[in-house]
């Protein structure tokens, strides 16, 4: 199930108008027509306020899972919330890959630029 259809089936489920929950998160009535029909992708703030509005996962919301109160522990999110991906010590404790073979730290770090660099360009 793509995510639109997701977002339409827990907003029907709750009897609300497109109006009202896009009133209720703060963006247009025609911004959640869109998302809901697969046209665009909502951001991660509106993922974010989506998922604790009809009290699902993320997760659940986008499609990864089935089970929509699947959740992380809260030791888990702490951990992820806080990872940077340029710092040395994660880069020596876990093995990112790419084909099977681990990145080198100069292969990361160029990894990390590109991502940033197409993140500026958006």
């Amino acid at each position: 199930m793509k995510y639109g259809n997701r977002i339409a089936e827990l907003r029907e489920k709750k009897g609300w108008t497109q109006e009202e929950l896009a009133a209720s998160i703060g963006i247009t009535r025609a911004a959640l027509s869109h998302y809901e029909k697969n046209r665009r992708k909502p951001d991660f703030e509106t993922l974010m306020q989506l998922a604790d509005l009809f009290e699902v996962s993320i997760d659940y919301l986008i499609g990864r899972t089935f089970d929509p109160k699947s959740t992380m522990d809260s030791e888990v999110r702490q951990f992820t919330d806080q990872l940077e991906l340029s710092d040395a010590d994660l880069l020596e404790r876990f093995s990112l890959t790419v084909d099977g073979r681990k990145l080198t730290e100069e292969e990361a770090k160029r990894f990390i630029a590109f991502v940033r660099a197409e993140r500026m360009l958006k």
